[in-house]
């Protein structure tokens, strides 16, 4: 089983936790990060523990963080982020985020960026054909919560959310490379389906 943490330095906390169904389960790798005033990445490392690296930051160019928060007051400095990966159950949960408010949650193909767009457009399943870079995919036959990882959640008023999805099938190797906050709720109609809204915060996470 593979774990990853990331910690946000000031007050909110996102889990991810992803179960697959085969492969070797008896090994465990934990990455954690945690953000400093400014909000600036995560940077990861391979442990048996969930161990403080660092966290949300500012994309600033020439910096090699991997946790990235485009909006404080949404995602503020002090999150943290943990993903178990190698099932097909995945559960999100987080503290001190905004309070009483929607977030889209997607995992993404790319690593995170100094760009919100670094993350690059949804996992897949099975991919859409006619989606380009520029143009991500928004055919609700492929931007669909069996297709991707919807992961939404409405906050509390302390901040606090969690949510859960399940799939039944596997993410491909190097494909899956972060989770993204996004700024509402994912949309589901013809040609906005899979929307939701500007990224506000990027966790590199290899899935």
């Amino acid at each position: 089983m593979y774990t990853r943490c990331a910690t946000l330095i000031a007050g909110a906390s996102v889990t991810v936790l992803v179960v697959a169904g085969c492969g070797n389960d008896d090994e465990s790798t934990d990455d954690s990060a945690t953000v400093e005033t400014p909000p600036t990445s995560l940077e990861t490392a391979t442990t048996s523990l969930l161990t403080p690296r660092g966290g949300f930051t500012l994309p600033v160019e020439g910096g090699t963080d991997n946790a990235f928060t485009y909006d404080e007051a949404a995602v503020p400095v002090g999150s943290s982020v943990n993903v178990d990966d190698g099932r097909t159950t995945v559960t999100f949960s987080a503290t001190g985020l905004a309070p009483n408010r929607d977030f889209g949650v997607h995992v993404h193909t790319r690593a995170c960026g100094r760009e919100p767009s670094d993350s690059g457009p949804h996992y897949q399943n099975d991919v859409d054909p006619m989606a380009t870079p520029e143009s991500p995919s928004s055919d609700p036959a492929y931007a669909n919560p069996q297709n991707e990882i919807w992961l939404d959640v409405t906050t509390d008023g302390n901040g606090n959310a969690q949510s859960s999805t399940a799939v039944n099938w596997e993410f491909r190797d190097d494909e899956a490379n972060s989770v993204v906050l996004h700024a509402q709720r994912t949309m589901t109609g013809p040609g906005v389906a899979g929307m939701a809204g500007d990224r506000l915060a990027c966790i590199d996470e290899d899935l």
